[in-house]
């Protein structure tokens, strides 16, 4: 009789999101010094464990990133980071991967943040992507570091 370890599924979790005048000084960080400075920026807001239970505790984790239709995504594969933000609408979000095993698995509503409906990655255009190689997230975060 074989054991098979437990299936670990990734989700996303929502680091911070900004939005109106709080998002204002990102979006404009995004505009003057591009978005992998804002990501930088933006994972101060990420406190771990204490992070992941407060979006567990109220809801704030979903199975794809959520995006809007004016939305644009920058994700970053190697520290598991994703950024969408929208200077139509005026929100910043940072994201971050989370590997639970199913079983673990509160039910939640997953396809909706704050009442509101919000597309999921796979439906949006791919020219819309922007994937970092880990070589230029290193060069641009040596910048920021200085």
């Amino acid at each position: 009789m074989s054991v098979e370890a437990p299936r670990v599924e990734s989700r996303w979790i929502s680091v911070v999101f900004l939005e109106s005048e709080e998002a204002d000084d990102v979006l404009g960080m995004i505009d003057r010094d591009g978005p992998l400075t804002a990501m930088a920026h933006l994972e101060r807001w990420d406190f771990g464990d204490e992070t992941t239970d407060a979006a567990l505790v109220n809801g704030y984790v979903y199975d794809a990133v959520p995006v809007g239709t004016t939305d644009r995504v920058i994700m970053d594969d190697e520290s598991g980071y994703t950024l969408t933000y929208s200077s139509a609408h005026g929100h910043v979000s940072l994201l971050r991967s989370y590997l639970t095993p199913p079983e673990a698995e509160e039910p939640a509503n997953l396809g909706t943040a704050g009442g509101r409906s919000r597309n999921r990655v796979e439906d949006i255009d791919r020219d819309r992507w922007l994937r970092v190689p880990a070589s230029a997230l290193r060069a641009q975060y040596r910048k920021f570091a200085r």
